[in-house]
């Protein structure tokens, strides 16, 4: 009798035709990250996420304690008591993204990465940077109409911004049933910026336009550094309070980096604590994708609709480049409007290398950097526009 106990209690003989299917697939973006490299430090821990929480009689996930934390006629609604005393390993790590403590230590460390000096130097990059979030919106209108709720369309546009951090912060918000989905969508897109931005950039843009070389930016002294985002959080949060969280720790971030004074703080920030955190939250988004919120039509549609927020974002940046050059004496390279969706610095070396395909002797980086970290300021910003709206 106890041997037949134990072989029904075996995972085995539990799993389910969705639960296989969600194991594959968990494979399948262990292999993208292994081998293929695609933004590895963050989808190798989601898919194993995704692997351990569609095993079988592991329980280190609970969907339906999380379902009963959002529904308003539960008793559990907004308590995370029945959460802590039942919950398994990955529930617990997974309080750390539905309270949006994760993304905002991310930043913390992506602030201490980012020289800013690009932006200060050439101010219209932050005009590029905003442009590139035309992607957002637009999609968040169109799933809208395709009947996601306002909600979830809002948690889908912000895939256009290219920030995985804040598409998880925006979404774990406004809808964590869609947050497994989402965040596969905005990280994909990520790695495959080199492959989904330069036909773009190409099909917008003439040899003439994208040959166009730039002149050298102005040094930028430390105290604009330092400066810059004390300004930026206050004039930010002050304007829109539900991007504080994100924006005032990114500047946070940076300022430790910028001020001189912090360096071991700097260093753990760029380091240590964002190593940990990027663990822990990979390992909590892949727990949500359980086979019941990820094998529907709507995770299709999301990943349809990623992927044309992510290339109207790089478009939005590259056309009003060109529609500032007609005002300017001083021509701007539209390749590095592309550069405005929030992936650094990844979009910005596309915007090189498609400019030295023209122009060998082009030197686009550090002038595309500027859009970039815009890009990273914008999406932040779409994100606190979107929940201010949505919230």
């Amino acid at each position: 009798m106890n041997i037949v106990d134990f072989f029904q209690g075996m995972g085995f003989m539990q799993m389910t035709w969705q639960q296989g299917i969600m194991l594959l697939v968990s494979f399948f973006l262990l292999y993208l990250a292994i081998h293929k490299k695609y933004e590895p430090l963050l989808l190798l821990p989601i898919a194993f996420g995704m692997l351990l929480t569609n095993l079988p009689g592991a329980g280190m996930f609970h969907s339906e304690l999380w379902s009963a934390f959002l529904d308003p006629e539960s008793p559990a609604y907004h308590s995370y008591g029945a959460i802590l005393k039942e919950g398994g390993l990955l529930d617990m790590l997974y309080i750390g993204v539905k309270a949006g403590i994760y993304p905002c230590l991310i930043f913390i460390g992506v602030g201490a990465m980012t020289d800013f000096g690009p932006l200060i130097a050439n101010p219209k990059s932050l005009i590029l940077g905003a442009a590139a979030q035309i992607g957002i919106f637009v999609t968040f209108l169109c799933a809208n109409a395709m009947g996601f709720t306002p909600a979830e369309a809002g948690s889908i546009g912000i895939i256009g911004g290219a920030d995985g951090p804040t598409s998880i912060f925006l979404t774990s918000k406004l809808a964590p049933h869609l947050l497994g989905p989402i965040a596969i969508a905005a990280y994909s897109y990520m790695a495959l910026v080199p492959v989904i931005q330069p036909p773009i950039m190409r099909a917008l843009t003439t040899k003439k336009e994208r040959a166009i070389k730039m002149g050298q930016l102005r040094p930028v002294s430390k105290t604009e550094k330092i400066v810059f985002p004390i300004i930026i959080t206050a004039i930010v949060a002050l304007i829109l309070p539900d991007a504080a969280p994100l924006i005032g720790c990114l500047m946070l971030g940076n300022l430790m980096k910028e001020c001189g004074v912090v360096d071991r703080l700097s260093k753990t920030a760029q380091n240590e604590l964002m190593n940990i955190v990027v663990i822990f939250l990979g390992l909590s988004v892949g727990a949500t994708a359980t086979a019941g919120s990820f094998l529907n039509w709507q995770t299709l549609m999301i990943l349809a609709m990623g992927i044309v927020a992510f290339g109207l974002g790089s478009a939005g940046g590259v056309l009003l480049a060109k529609f500032m050059n007609l005002f300017l004496k001083e021509k701007i390279n539209p390749l590095i409007g592309s550069a405005g969706v929030s992936a650094v610095p990844m979009a910005a070396r596309v915007s090189q290398t498609v400019g030295q395909e023209e122009n060998p002797s082009n030197f686009l980086l550090m002038h595309a950097m500027g859009p970039n970290v815009a890009g990273v300021i914008g999406s932040a910003v779409a994100a606190g526009v979107l929940l201010t709206m949505l919230g």
